[in-house]
């Protein structure tokens, strides 16, 4: 069933009529969109201010960045150096170290020497003691040989 012309024309009719009546309904669509539009462009705003924020950030965040760089390269500075006093130390030391084993190295020949000397000593003192224990014990021999004979000769 198809309406016709007239009808279609006679509800539109109702249809204005009938929004005419209620204002509200008219203004409601209007009202509506504009606190849409206000809504975006409050966002917008929001939006346009928080990459603002957040790009003062990356340049903070940047800055504090190359500081901490600053600082690292400093205190890896700081470390090299310490290191090659500690090197200079280490190196010191060891001549130090040297330097001590190398007298105690004298000493210990000075030590060698004098042993040697009291060895030498010794040993010719055994050799001396030696010798007197036999010319000893050859007197005891030959003394107690000139008693025996003469105790045979006296008849005792």
């Amino acid at each position: 069933m198809a309406l016709a012309q007239e009808d279609i024309e006679q509800i539109q009719m109702l249809i204005k009529n009938s929004i005419a009546a209620t204002p509200e309904v008219g203004n409601a669509n209007v009202r509506y969109e504009l606190d849409i539009r206000e809504r975006i462009y409050r966002v917008e705003e929001e939006l346009k201010h928080q990459r603002e924020l957040m790009l003062k950030g990356f340049e903070q965040s940047e800055r504090r960045f190359e500081q901490v760089d600053k600082n690292f390269k400093q205190m890896a500075e700081e470390a090299n150096r310490r290191f090659e006093q500690v090197d200079k130390r280490f190196e010191q030391m060891a001549e130090e170290s040297n330097r001590r084993f190398e007298q105690v190295d004298k000493r210990f020949e000075k030590i060698d020497k004098q042993l040697e000397i009291q060895t030498q000593t010794m040993i010719s003192i055994q050799q001396e003691i030696r010798t007197q224990m036999r010319w000893s014990f050859g007197m005891l021999i030959g003394i107690g040989g000139i008693v025996v004979t003469i105790l045979k000769l006296t008849g005792g």
